[in-house]
């Protein structure tokens, strides 16, 4: 029987029903007509909506009291996505019995939202959980429900700032251009581009502020679809999805290339244990590459698609996923993660959470104790009723970039940038990038790289140069920093980046790193090797020689270094301005040079190998008239001595 056949059957049979003046012949017509409607209901429409609406007509005409063809009326209007007219044809079945069915409280909300009447919709929602009625299943989507409608109601009445700019015909087409990710330094866009039925990768430098056309990644593109990238912090590592291809683990799976001599490397399988036979997709690596986060469904999660984190293990080697849990996982999914690089702010989509409606985007917060936040939705109008897609943030914080539809694109669809309203920025993030090399030959070094977080004396971030002796690190504001370059047969080299204060990032920092190689033995080769060497790390009390626990870590690199090299011998130099009499800058240069000096002795250097000397104010580096030029002169060196 088809659903028109039904309806038929249903309208022809009520006729004759109406004809019968016995009313209790009547009920049980209508009893066994009922019986034969909801049979057809279960059936296809097979496109034919007209008619059934013209026959649902014919019988209300008849008898518009009768309540199961309204609802099927209003049914049917839902069906076509007719909303206006079917929340009508509800309220007209709740006027006729308001306790007949339930369901149909829960139906009129359903349309409603649709309508974005929210706060209307929120109403019936509550009526219809107040029934106590619902079945479990239904009961769960009515809960999610209310909480978007209530939500939506708020977010529509107080909308957020978004003003949406097209990134232009460099980057969009006229057909699909979506998933944009950005290198630390925000001059490499690499996004996903659909060509036809093929997806690739694409990327695009900025020069002169402005973006350069798009061009295939040849040696990572394939016969496969590649998408749903992330590119970590120094554009070196590219983490990516392809799906249904030979030899993985899954139907989709994490592949990645790395970047090196100026070429990406052919694509790998992360393997195990990140890969397995479940869905594996939209990978997040944190800037300081020891996490990666991705969209998983196997078990052991809270809902069907959840977000996964793997950490990195001393050995390099990747270990076994966590589930991120409530109250970022929902019994509905959740998709598309994005570490920030302050380590701080994780942003990503889901269906579980109050919003506007189908997939909306949040952010969630890392709290002292290391677990995650209640998530924040980012509000109306980044958030609409449709299906908000991922997106990435900027170093700064204060620019998104995301894929839309939105009318007046270039394409079926485009990437965009926006300013992201200030309650939903992360922390401010800066970055070092520097190119190491020889002292003496200019020759590109490939070096370790240590950031350590001056209050605690705990490795921030390790790392090695490249080949071509460059390295890029992130730096969240809200910490001291001390770096360290080092290399065997080198003297090393020591900067300062003073971040807890700071709310908001100025530039970047951009350094060119020399490192000083050793003499093969003290001699006459020390004389052309002895360039003060700044202990950019080592504090003082003000006005004292007494040093700061934040001096600890570059007092034990100072002290690592003798021990690795046992023919040097070092003199300790201590500087100061011009602030205060002569002789007092003198006698307090000499105690912080002792003050050293002494650290090494306790820590087993022999005093054979060491000499101190205070300067005072005799040799500034820089001028005493700022605040800044005097800061540099306050300085504790050591130098290679014979």
């Amino acid at each position: 029987m088809t659903r028109l056949f039904a309806i038929l059957f249903f309208a022809l049979f009520m006729q004759n029903c109406f004809a019968q003046k016995n009313y209790t012949t009547e009920k049980t017509a209508k009893s066994k007509l009922l019986e034969a409607f909801r049979k057809g209901q279960r059936l296809s429409f097979n496109g034919q909506f007209e008619a059934s609406i013209n026959e649902l007509e014919k019988v209300l005409r008849t008898d518009p009291t009768f309540i199961d063809a309204q609802i099927e009326w209003a049914n049917v209007k839902n069906q076509q996505k007719k909303f206006a007219e079917a929340e009508l044809g509800y309220e007209k079945a709740l006027a006729i019995d308001p306790g007949y069915m339930p369901g149909v409280l829960y139906s009129l909300a359903i349309v409603e939202f649709d309508q974005e009447k929210f706060s209307e919709a929120a109403g019936h929602f509550e009526q219809f959980l107040n029934t106590g009625k619902a079945s479990a299943k239904r009961q769960l989507s009515a809960e999610s429900y209310l909480k978007n409608a209530r939500f939506a109601a708020y977010a529509l009445a107080n909308p957020v700032p978004f003003d949406p700019v097209n990134l232009g015909p460099s980057i969009n087409t006229n057909d699909h251009e979506y998933l944009p990710t950005l290198t630390a330094d925000g001059q490499k866009l690499i996004y996903t581009a659909m060509r036809g039925r093929q997806e690739d990768f694409y990327i695009s430098e900025k020069k002169d502020g402005k973006w350069q056309p798009g061009q295939p990644i040849e040696s990572v593109n394939s016969q496969y679809n590649e998408g749903a990238q992330s590119i970590s912090a120094d554009g070196k590592l590219l983490v990516f999805t392809i799906c249904n291809k030979p030899g993985g683990l899954g139907r989709c799976d994490l592949y990645f290339s790395e970047f090196i001599d100026k070429k990406w490397t052919p694509v790998r399988n992360m393997g195990s244990p990140i890969n397995t036979s479940a869905y594996e997709s939209l990978p997040s690596i944190s800037a300081d590459g020891k996490s990666l986060y991705f969209t998983c469904d196997k078990n052991g999660g809270v809902g069907g698609l959840d977000l996964w984190v793997s950490h990195r293990q001393p050995d390099r080697k990747w270990g076994q996923p966590e589930n991120l849990g409530a109250p970022i996982n929902t019994p509905l999914d959740e998709q598309a993660p994005f570490i920030h690089p302050d380590g701080q702010s994780l942003y990503f989509m889901s269906k579980g959470h109050p919003g506007m409606g189908e997939y909306d985007l949040y952010i969630s917060r890392k709290q002292p104790d290391g677990s995650w936040g209640e998530p924040q939705n980012l509000g109306y109008p980044i958030n609409t009723k449709g299906n908000e897609g991922a997106f990435t943030v900027s170093l700064d914080g204060q620019t998104a970039y995301y894929a839309s539809d939105m009318e007046g694109g270039l394409g079926k669809t485009d990437i965009y940038s926006f300013p992201l309203h200030e309650k939903v920025q992360p922390q401010p993030v800066t970055y070092v990038k520097a190119i190491v090399s020889d002292g003496v030959d200019r020759k590109k070094l490939s070096a370790k790289v240590d950031f350590i977080d001056l209050e605690t004396g705990n490795i921030f971030i390790s790392s090695m140069t490249d080949a071509d002796g460059e390295f890029l690190i992130t730096l969240p504001t809200g910490k001291d920093y001390a770096l360290n370059v080092s290399k065997e047969k080198y003297l090393f080299y020591s900067e300062n980046f003073a971040l807890k204060e700071k709310s908001s990032i100025d530039e970047p920092h951009q350094l060119n790193i020399e490192l000083n190689p050793l003499p093969q033995q003290a001699g006459a080769e020390v004389g052309q090797l002895s360039k003060p060497i700044i202990l950019k790390n080592v504090f003082f009390e003000t006005g004292s020689a007494e040093l700061k626990n934040e001096s600890l870590s570059e007092l034990n690199r100072l002290k690592k270094l003798l021990e690795e090299n046992p023919s040097i011998k070092i003199q300790i130099n201590g500087h100061t301005d011009n602030v205060g009499t002569e002789e007092d800058n003198m006698q307090l240069s000499e105690n912080r040079a002792k003050a050293v000096y002494d650290f090494l002795i306790r820590n087993n250097i022999t005093a054979a190998r060491l000499k101190y000397k205070g300067f005072g104010e005799t040799i500034p580096i820089a001028p005493n008239e700022t605040e800044e030029g005097r800061k540099e002169n306050r300085r504790t060196e050591f130098v290679l001595v014979n």
